[in-house]
């Protein structure tokens, strides 16, 4: 079973940039607060450009969450979870890269 994404968990668009979550409840934690799909997500730092000009990834759109879990209405992620990470200009820049995630609670 996939363990569940928190705050903690380290993720980053494809271009280098890190992922930074906002949740929008507190009160399921797995040392830190568990993530939904309809949190916030932006991303900082991203390199990416096209030819020249810079077109950083800037937020993360979710489409596929935990299937079983809930925490306040809404879907958790797990590890299996699929982010699409946006430019300034909603287009798909790739997916989300999940480098660490804590171990002690998983879901599908």
């Amino acid at each position: 079973m996939p363990a569940l994404l928190t705050v903690a968990s380290t993720m980053t668009c494809p271009h280098a940039g890190t992922v930074i979550a906002t949740p929008g409840s507190i009160s399921a934690q797995a040392r830190s607060p568990i993530l939904r799909g309809s949190d916030t997500f932006l991303i900082v730092g991203c390199t990416f450009n096209v030819s020249g000009a810079p077109n950083p990834c800037v937020s993360v759109r979710w489409v596929q969450t935990a299937t079983r879990v809930k925490h306040a209405g809404d879907f958790v992620l797990n590890e299996s979870s699929v982010g699409l990470c946006l430019s300034g200009a909603q287009a798909p820049q790739g997916t989300v890269l999940i480098a660490a995630t804590q171990q002690e609670v998983a879901g599908l």
